[in-house]
């Protein structure tokens, strides 16, 4: 399958800091550069699009692909296309969600067959989030491609890791198709606390918002030496075409079952706190991670918006489920907060809490709030009525550090 001539002028192979004996060459290929004006009116491909790029390397090699549902190329999966070309694929891992992407989020995912293509769908979700070298012995390169949505909570950045450092362990490399991150235009949020709440959910010293894509993160997890041991991967990223981060890029295919659109996407980075709370952020509707609600609020929000969570795709068992819930719908700009998409909206989580008539079981009792957020205090700062500005004041060195951090990886002006 390839791409128009005009496309190919902007692909670019950027191959990362690579530690350990593989096929790939070390090396960075230049090309032309267009003025700003130009790239902007030119269609976005993500890099599964650059063909030309990386199905050379894939001759003669047997290999195993990391995907889910929203690794397409035009109408085709990477499996089709790939078998499609004769490449020998052998096997296929996937991640939270599953292969096709219908399972719940923290729900167990099954390693199996894949009906369409046939192929071993070994899960990299539950008990099973590393490769074990047994699962990747009779494996030449891996192929990594899942769209991540830039926000350090969103599992696939994990699955990343994790990829990366079991086949730096068995000197398998690793080329990672990248995408456009529909959250890359700011970088905004705590650092995460790695010493007291590294987890799944967050792995790596970064904020909320990273403002990269997944290929540049690749590249900074290795730069950085975020491998068990410091190992480096042997890493190639394949760029995306005519994008910069302050491109809006809409998702043709949602990226998870509770992520339907842009909007959702947009209000993840802060809603999904909402997670740690008694709070329903729309699970089990057709508008999750756009309104926010409880009963509780019934009496305390004029004009709420209504809302009542049942089972659905994606979440067969939701929070408050069957119950009536007053709150805020976020889906429209309109709405109420002084809401901005391009930081993490601490104002947001200030209010409902301030509103909900029964503080002491508004957040779980459990860590999850300090693993989301990624640091101690954020609970008793606003327990306590502390200031928004208050708050952000208290990371920002951090969040500046990271952001010279940052500006060594990034492939996209």
């Amino acid at each position: 399958m390839k791409i128009s001539v005009l496309a190919v002028m902007f692909a670019a192979l950027v191959i990362s800091s690579c530690g350990n004996a593989g096929a790939l060459e070390n090396q960075t290929v230049d090309v032309p550069t267009e003025k700003p004006d130009r790239v902007e009116a030119l269609p976005i491909f993500p890099g599964i699009y650059n063909t030309d790029v990386y199905l050379p390397l894939l001759e003669g090699k047997r290999v195993a692909i990391v995907a889910n549902q929203a690794s397409i190329i035009d109408t085709l999966h990477l499996a089709d296309m790939l078998l499609k070309e004769d490449v020998n694929v052998g096997k296929a891992f996937c991640p939270e969600h599953g292969f096709r992407g219908t399972a719940d989020a923290g729900q167990k995912v099954d390693s199996g067959k894949d009906e369409k293509t046939g192929l071993n769908v070994v899960s990299l979700y539950g008990n099973n989030k590393k490769p074990a070298k047994e699962q990747l012995k009779d494996v030449d390169m891996v192929v990594f491609d899942l769209q991540d949505v830039g926000v350090r909570f969103y599992t696939y950045i994990s699955t990343l890791h994790y990829v990366m450092e079991a086949c730096a362990e068995s000197d398998i490399p690793v080329i990672v198709l990248d995408r456009p991150n529909p959250n890359a235009s700011y970088v905004d949020g705590p650092v995460l606390d790695t010493a007291n709440y590294r987890s799944f959910v967050g792995m790596h010293p970064v904020p909320i918002v990273y403002g990269m894509t997944i290929g540049e993160y690749a590249q900074m997890i290795n730069g950085e030496g975020w491998l068990k041991g410091g190992i480096k991967c042997n890493l190639t990223v394949v760029p995306c075409q005519n994008y910069t981060h302050y491109r809006k890029y809409k998702l043709p295919i949602k990226p998870s079952p509770n992520l339907p659109n842009a909007r959702s996407i947009e209000l993840y980075p802060t809603l999904c706190i909402f997670e740690a709370t008694c709070i329903s952020v729309g699970r089990g509707t057709d508008m999750q991670f756009q309104v926010l609600g409880h009963p509780l609020y019934k009496d305390v929000i004029d004009s709420a918006f209504v809302f009542t969570p049942q089972p659905n795709a994606g979440a067969s068992n939701p929070l408050l489920n069957g119950k009536e819930c007053y709150g805020f719908n976020l889906a429209d700009d309109a709405a109420i907060f002084d809401w901005r998409v391009d930081k993490f909206n601490v104002s947001v989580i200030i209010k409902m809490y301030e509103l909900f008539p029964d503080k002491p079981n508004f957040f779980n009792k459990n860590n999850m709030l300090e693993k989301l957020v990624g640091y101690k205090a954020f609970r008793k700062q606003i327990e306590n009525g502390v200031s928004e500005e208050e708050i952000r004041s208290s990371w920002s060195k951090d969040l500046e550090k990271f952001k010279e951090i940052r500006s060594k990886y990034l492939i996209y002006s």
